[in-house]
């Protein structure tokens, strides 16, 4: 479990006392204590040094040269350090050595423990920590998933909230198109305490998905109030990214404001063409509530383009041929939305709307609800599977959205899908917004994947590099990092991540992942 060890603290303490290790000719106790030549006494076993390296440790802080001592998974000293006898050096050669990244809204766990534990779409882009749970979905219970975990640990860090439509569907069935009695709110309530009790950060909502479209702002600010009893949060794809934007909007800072919870807007966008060059707005009315005490944040992942279903252009799920030719206009044209899967017919999978309806001969809307029938009428098999990959969202909009200081980066990714994302996010954001735009300095940009990830996450000792945090690290060269996925080719790993460590232990070594077992570790509440 992820918590402080001060036993663990003070048997390191003591191992420096009684070694008298030096530094800069003084003798110090405690975890600042490091050889100072190779006739000291050697360091304590499998000790590592990461030396000659450009330090960004994750608060902001400009980089700075010096070196990093790594031992049973944590930091014991940075600074201006020499080398051990008996001890690993990782030479950086004038790196950046950072906080491993932190996705505080992912959906890398689909394999994580199975056949992909290696995690190589996180690890290879520096993501030392996953958050899962999202956009209502979880595993339920908790408990059970966080025992998995213990027994088959991958090798990143895993948190995890609690999704209100699963939530739903166990008070509720399949009957989820209505709001949720008083007795079928109790028995969510009842449920979301069990996983609260077990560690879940808080409660998460997907509102413009069919499972939690129904629900009301009441229903959905009942279970907020449980997950602040137990010092929880709350993070949501809101209600609407595109018709009704605002309103979704107002309804997250009404449940931050009423409830007294940090809340966070998942995957922030403005995704609909009336919405574009209006960040600026967006950016004024959340800190407008900042101002009046909502404890409201955003993450944002570097694309125009987002992955879901096709039902997710109308949420009501009134398919009329004027609201699909509405979603086709204003939210995703036919030459942006690209089929990542169609099980109804695979022929589709890589194609535009735009090229199929070409290839049928048929409009735009008249393929699009055709298609919609393949996948969910009377006679759609059983098993029938769709994700649309669709662009809805401007380069400055997301640029914009990137400079707001509650902004952290995040991926909304997966191990095996098919948008770029889910191997891409970080390295893209290095490459973009830092190398390419300096739109962010190196050292905002590492704070928005680390520092201040962990921070709106509630996180203790994760996203920073000082004495006594775990060791989760990335190392990488800022003028080469740079994303290769791509819509074509959505699993191509990035280049520029030399090596990431999670507690310690090597994941991933230049282009290659390592070899079990894992060293990830349950990130639980921390309260």
């Amino acid at each position: 479990m992820d918590q402080l060890d001060g036993a663990y603290l003070d048997r390191m303490k003591s191992h420096y006392a009684q070694t008298g290790i030096r530094r800069s000719g003084f003798v110090l106790l405690g975890l600042s204590a490091v050889l100072a030549s190779a006739c000291a006494a050697p360091a304590p076993p499998e000790s590592t040094l990461f030396t000659d390296v450009q330090i960004v440790d994750g608060t902001g802080r400009a980089p700075y040269p010096g070196a990093v001592r790594v031992l049973g998974g944590r930091i014991i000293d940075v600074g201006q350090l020499e080398a051990s006898r008996g001890e690993t050096v990782v030479e950086g050669r004038g790196a950046i050595i950072a906080p491993g990244f932190i996705d505080t809204h992912s959906h890398h766990d689909g394999g994580l423990l199975t056949e992909m534990g290696s995690a190589e779409a996180a690890v290879s882009q520096g993501i030392t920590t996953v958050v899962v749970g999202q956009d209502g979905g979880s595993n339920y219970p908790l408990s059970d998933f966080l025992t998995r975990v213990e027994a088959t640990p991958p090798a990143v860090n895993v948190a995890s909230y609690t999704g209100h439509a699963t939530l739903r569907r166990r008070a509720m069935g399949d009957d989820l198109l209505r709001a949720a009695t008083q007795a079928e709110v109790d028995s969510m309530a009842a449920l979301l305490r069990k996983d609260m009790e077990a560690g879940s950060l808080g409660l998460s909502t997907g509102l413009e998905y069919t499972a939690g479209f129904n629900s009301t702002t009441e229903e959905v600010i009942a279970l907020a109030r449980v997950a602040a009893e137990y010092d929880g949060r709350y993070i949501s794809h809101i209600r609407s990214e595109d018709r009704t934007f605002w309103d979704a909007i107002d309804e997250i800072i009404r449940i931050g404001s009423e409830v007294g919870l940090p809340v966070q807007v998942s995957h922030m966008k403005l995704a609909m063409t009336s919405l574009w060059g209006r960040a600026d707005e967006l950016l004024t009315r959340l800190d407008a509530a900042r101002a009046e005490g909502v404890m409201i944040t955003a993450d944002v992942y570097p694309y125009t383009y987002w992955q879901s279903t096709m039902r997710v252009l109308v949420p009501d799920g009134n398919f009329t041929r004027n609201e699909v030719a509405f979603a086709l206009r204003e939210v995703a044209q036919p030459d942006g939305i690209i089929f990542g899967r169609f099980s109804p017919e695979p022929a589709y999978e890589g194609s535009t709307l735009e090229e199929i309806a070409a290839e049928r001969g048929e409009d735009a809307v008249t393929t699009y609800l055709a298609l919609l029938d393949m996948a969910y009428g009377p006679n759609a098999p059983e098993d029938a599977r769709e994700s649309i990959v669709a662009r809805s969202m401007t380069e400055g909009d997301i640029d914009r959205m990137y400079q707001w200081a509650h902004t952290n980066v995040s991926s909304d990714g997966a191990l095996a899908g098919p948008h770029p994302r889910g191997y891409g996010s970080f390295t893209r954001v290095l490459r973009t917004q830092v190398r390419e735009q300096n739109a962010l300095s190196i050292e905002e940009a590492v704070y928005r994947m680390t520092g201040l990830s962990a921070e709106h996450m509630g996180f203790v000792d994760r996203g920073v590099i000082r004495q006594g945090a775990w060791a989760d690290l990335v190392l990488f060269d800022p003028e080469t990092v740079t994303d290769h996925a791509d819509f074509e080719s959505p699993q191509i790993p990035s280049t520029g991540i030399h090596g990431v460590w999670v507690n310690g232990v090597r994941v991933w070594d230049g282009g290659a992942t390592t070899p079990s077992p894992y060293p990830g570790q349950i990130i639980q509440r921390s309260n």
